[in-house]
């Protein structure tokens, strides 16, 4: 041999050793030893050389890709031997679906190896890092990376978060408009039922918040967020329902009233008080609790227990004056109450109408 590149190791009776520096692809085939004895001795070996393959480039990719457009990127490599393996990652997550193609070189020992990744561009790529790995034998399990970061424009994406899932009248809700996309979009436009604000002084704009201070029934309605950006808009609606202020105490104006009756009847009146108002108690809580409709609901109920009420007081009045009724005696029959007999009780009460024309009794 006679290579500036092989050198001459160890050379014994037993063995004879060489090494081959900057090894190429030409240095590659079979290698034999002799042993000039007698007779004389060979020994022969195959020295199969390895092409490590070039670092791997990705090509294809044009920033920035516009939502929805096909991506085609290709990873190439070069020089390999035999061809190496590629594979394609995205976030380190490994994309099986892909395209496959090797060629030989011209000097017909190593091959060029390619792989295309196609798919269409999409928001949740924006962002993501996608890698090609080149795989070979000659890499000592360390292989070779191309990294992309893809860049994707896509339409704003709006959302509406709302400060009060039970607003009531008086009080105050805050809505925030979320908007993203790339590139950013403008300050987003506020509307209500397809209209500007109507009242600027309760609904005041800071940004993407719209916040509405003592709210009241006029501003129920649909208020609409809508977000732009170069690429294009978006919107997204918010129904606002403002609800009557829940009242948890029971109506009792009309038992004060019910309590001018005389000290006589007292006691029965307020028997029929206390099982009224037991009555009232044991309804409207549930029908407070559910309630959802306007307030003539609630005074129609108020309106029927006050005559319920009014009736039975009336019933029961009625009755004890009927109970309590006297007997009256007039002036005839005064003095005939004592008489032992039907004379002398007429001759008591003609005696007792001489007195009556002096005094005179009226009964009303």
């Amino acid at each position: 041999l006679r290579d500036n590149r092989i050198e001459l190791v160890r050379a014994s009776w037993h063995e004879l050793s060489i090494s081959v520096s900057d090894v190429s692809l030409s240095d590659e085939g079979q290698y034999t030893c002799s042993l000039f004895t007698m007779p004389v001795k060979t020994s022969k070996a195959f020295l199969t050389v390895l092409g490590v393959p070039e670092k791997p480039q990705i090509t294809g990719f044009t920033s920035p890709v516009m939502e929805g457009e096909r991506m085609q990127l290709t990873c190439k490599t070069s020089g390999s031997k035999p061809a190496a393996d590629i594979r394609w990652f995205k976030n380190d997550k490994e994309v099986k679906d892909v395209k496959y193609l090797k060629e030989e070189d011209a000097n017909r020992k190593t091959f060029t190896v390619s792989s295309t990744l196609d798919f269409l561009a999409d928001r949740n790529d924006d962002g993501a890092v996608v890698s090609c790995r080149v795989d070979h034998e000659s890499l000592n399990s360390t292989p070779q990376i191309a990294m992309q970061v893809l860049e994707i424009h896509y339409t704003p994406l709006v959302k509406i978060i709302s400060s009060n899932s039970w607003p009531e009248e008086g009080q105050s809700i805050i809505l925030t408009c979320e908007s993203k996309g790339k590139p950013v979009p403008e300050p987003v436009l506020w509307t209500k039922d397809g209209g500007e604000l109507p009242d600027p002084e309760r609904m005041v704009v800071n940004g993407r918040v719209l916040s509405i201070s003592f709210l009241n029934k006029t501003d129920n309605g649909t208020y609409r967020c809508e977000a732009k950006n170069p690429i294009g808009r978006n919107s997204t609606e918010y129904v606002l329902i403002v609800h009557d202020v829940f009242n948890t105490l029971l109506p009792t104006t009309v038992i004060p009233s019910l309590t001018t009756a005389t000290v006589t009847t007292t006691v029965a009146l307020t028997t029929s008080t206390t099982t009224s108002a037991t009555a009232i108690g044991t309804r409207d809580p549930n029908a407070l609790a559910g309630q959802t409709g306007p307030d003539h609901a609630l005074i129609g109920g108020i309106v029927a227990v006050v005559v319920f009420v009014t009736l039975c007081s009336i019933i029961l009045l009625g009755r004890y004056l009927a109970r309590h009724k006297g007997t009256y005696l007039t002036n005839e029959a005064k003095g005939a109450e004592d008489a032992p007999d039907a004379d002398t009780a007429i001759i008591n009460a003609e005696g007792s109408q001489v007195n009556a024309e002096e005094k005179k009794e009226y009964f009303i």
